[in-house]
């Protein structure tokens, strides 16, 4: 695994994210499929994160991202639920069914199993809404499956620190 990305390290970027939604006044949902709740988890694990987080959706089915989120079946279909419609789409769904002005989603494939050659294992869409406004980015982790889940988590918090 790689070094940076300790407990340690991910409870770093969780107070820099902290500060910075904090400073801004602005609350957070996690919409996460193959991370399994782990960015809400990392959020959560800070003392006084009642303040910021709003609520975490834990959408690991395409059923569970069109009832809790409102990600379109007919896209789910189409494009596969690992994609950049998709994650944008979980992303808008956190904001619209909950409190937050803010969110990040995730969609990927974290293996052992199920990468295609389009799609291979560790590919990962991120979505992120901040204030309306909407961004995605696709990155391919190395590593098991834990490795690719870590990677995605900080990747996730990262980017949404960049965005706010």
């Amino acid at each position: 695994m790689n070094e940076r990305l300790t407990d340690a390290a991910l409870a770093k970027i969780v107070a820099a994210l902290s500060e910075k939604l904090l400073r801004r006044r602005l609350s957070l949902a996690t919409a996460e499929s193959c991370t399994g709740g782990w960015i809400a988890k990392c959020c959560t694990d800070r003392a006084g994160s009642s303040a910021w987080f709003e609520r975490g959706f834990v959408t690991y089915s395409n059923r569970a991202k069109s009832e809790l989120l409102g990600v379109a079946a007919q896209v789910l279909e189409e494009a596969g639920a690992v994609s950049e419609i998709v994650a944008r789409q979980m992303a808008a769904g956190a904001v619209s069914r909950s409190a937050a002005a803010v969110s990040v989603a995730v969609t990927g494939i974290a293996g052992p199993d199920g990468g295609s050659a389009d799609k291979p294992v560790g590919t990962v869409w991120f979505g992120w809404s901040v204030e309306d406004a909407l961004s995605t980015d696709c990155r391919v982790f190395d590593g098991d499956r834990e490795d690719v889940r870590r990677q995605a988590v900080a990747h996730a918090l990262n980017g949404l620190i960049g965005r706010l």
